[in-house]
């Protein structure tokens, strides 16, 4: 019997269709932030978190572990070193996942953009669904930004992070650039790639050879950082 694309039964199943839809409608009221400060660009978030613009009413509230988070939220300049740990969050959160810039340091290195020690585009290492400009951008801009992803996310069209797996040999190769070759983390991104489906063209390249030729098994709390 030839065997038929799960996408493709989901395609003329109109039940499943329907709990898609509700599926993502849900995701949507329901987004869990975890807060990567790390610099000034954390300024103006507690007036966005508390009353005075309140985002909880937008079904969107903090979180403190990555494994529960579903908004990945980077505020301020990126350092190189910085950059090691945001990798290491990000790959640790359960997809669907979602990354948002705020502050011009994460579009382009803002004030630091000729800096040498830090990472001057933040899209080129993770995929980022949402950049809030600005330095800072006022509460107004967050909570429009919040809402802009929270409709994508409804009509479900914020898939960027099936980005990270079909296109993993590219972003592992600017981290590579940046951290060395010896560079990994506990997470295995392809078994998650194979595991979700998501294998694509960019999955496999050179800078995944260099990867699997020298990957050391982790021991357990082993970052390798």
């Amino acid at each position: 019997m030839k065997e038929i694309k799960v996408e493709n039964r989901r395609e003329g199943n109109i039940l499943s269709r329907v709990f898609d839809e509700l599926n993502e409608f849900c995701r949507a009221r329901s987004l869990f932030i975890l807060h990567y400060c790390t610099g000034c660009g954390a300024i103006e978030l507690p007036p966005v978190m508390t009353s005075r613009f309140d985002m909880e009413r937008l079904g969107v509230q903090p979180m403190v572990t990555p494994r529960q988070a579903d908004i990945l939220l980077i505020t301020g300049y990126v350092s190189i070193k910085t950059l090691k740990r945001v990798m290491l969050t990000y790959e640790q959160m359960g997809s669907p996942k979602y990354v948002i810039g705020i502050c011009s340091c994460t579009v382009n290195g803002g004030m630091y953009w000729q800096s040498y020690a830090t990472a001057k585009k933040l899209d080129e290492y993770m995929p980022v669904d949402l950049y809030i400009a600005g330095c800072m951008p006022r509460p107004e801009a967050i909570i429009s930004g919040l809402r802009s992803l929270i409709r994508n996310i409804e009509l479900g069209e914020s898939n960027n992070w099936k980005k990270y797996y079909e296109n993993y040999d590219y972003y592992l190769g600017n981290q590579q650039k940046l951290f060395g070759d010896e560079w990994q983390t506990p997470v295995d991104v392809i078994g998650e790639a194979e595991h979700y489906g998501l294998v694509g063209e960019g999955t496999y390249g050179e800078h995944t050879e260099i990867l699997q030729r020298v990957q050391q098994p982790l021991k357990p709390l082993e970052m390798r950082l």
